[in-house]
């Protein structure tokens, strides 16, 4: 990718980071950045450490969508939608992920962010969709998780217009699950996934999988009931139950 722009993963306190490092064009993602996300999340997946991902982005933004220059590389229907892959590596992801949103969050910004199991933004955090300005079609599979986040009229909204929306508007409609002010979101995110590292992983990743199978309307029978023989082979719910009686913290051990 070279010096036009990269994305950076860390790992932390079982927390995996992702930043989108290009802030001289706002983080747009240029085709090689799309191409790499993907790889990152496999490896981030792989690594029983890691317990859940934040994606943010460096120097004030989040993401300002698809390098617009690198348009047609990154959205060749012969070769994939580079975007759409990368969304749905996202979204496939199988433990708990954070968007972290700073400044702005437009058009593959929200792409991505829209494939994070949830999104905590700073209030002066801006967000579009922005395919009406460029005379293009919003990916369906980019449109489908928004139309179940936001519903179908605020989609709409969002889509016909191209209009940024203040933090505000996109937690009214559900866009967001937390405003928090600025310059304190990556702290409350950090405080929010260091909770989540000493809660059961196997509920969290069974609770994802049968979340996303009931907004996908799948059938989910056979999902619970692997889950719960996964319960029962395990050790974590006799943890959970002694640490309760023992009034102490637990010490889950199942991972992925």
């Amino acid at each position: 990718m070279g010096v036009e722009g990269r994305l950076t993963s860390a790992v932390a306190d079982g927390v995996g980071t992702i930043t989108i490092d290009r802030p001289a064009k706002r983080n747009a993602m240029s085709a090689d950045m799309w191409r790499e996300l993907p790889l990152l999340l496999d490896g981030l997946a792989a690594d029983p450490s890691v317990r859940a991902v934040v994606l943010t982005g460096a120097g004030g933004d989040f993401c300002a969508g698809a390098d617009i220059s690198e348009l047609t590389d990154i959205n060749r229907p012969d070769k994939g939608h580079l975007s759409v892959r990368a969304e749905e590596a996202l979204a496939a992801f199988p433990k708990p992920t954070v968007a972290a949103i700073e400044g702005f969050c437009v058009g593959g910004g929200c792409q991505l962010a829209a494939a994070c199991d949830l999104r905590f933004a700073a209030g002066d955090a801006r967000f579009g969709i922005t395919p009406a300005k460029l005379g293009i079609v919003y990916p369906v599979s980019a449109t489908t998780r928004l139309v179940r986040l936001v519903g179908a009229s605020a989609a709409k909204y969002l889509l016909y217009s191209a209009d940024l929306v203040d933090a505000a508007h996109a937690l009214r409609i559900g866009l967001l699950d937390e405003v928090v002010p600025p310059g304190t979101v990556h702290e409350r995110v950090a405080a929010f996934t260091a909770t989540l590292t000493t809660r059961s992983l196997l509920t969290q990743c069974a609770t994802k999988e049968i979340v996303d199978a009931l907004a996908a309307d799948r059938p989910v029978d056979d999902l619970v009931q692997s889950w719960l023989d996964e319960v029962a082979n395990g050790a974590d719910v006799t943890e959970g139950v002694a640490a309760f009686l023992e009034r102490r913290p637990p010490h889950f051990t199942w991972t992925t």
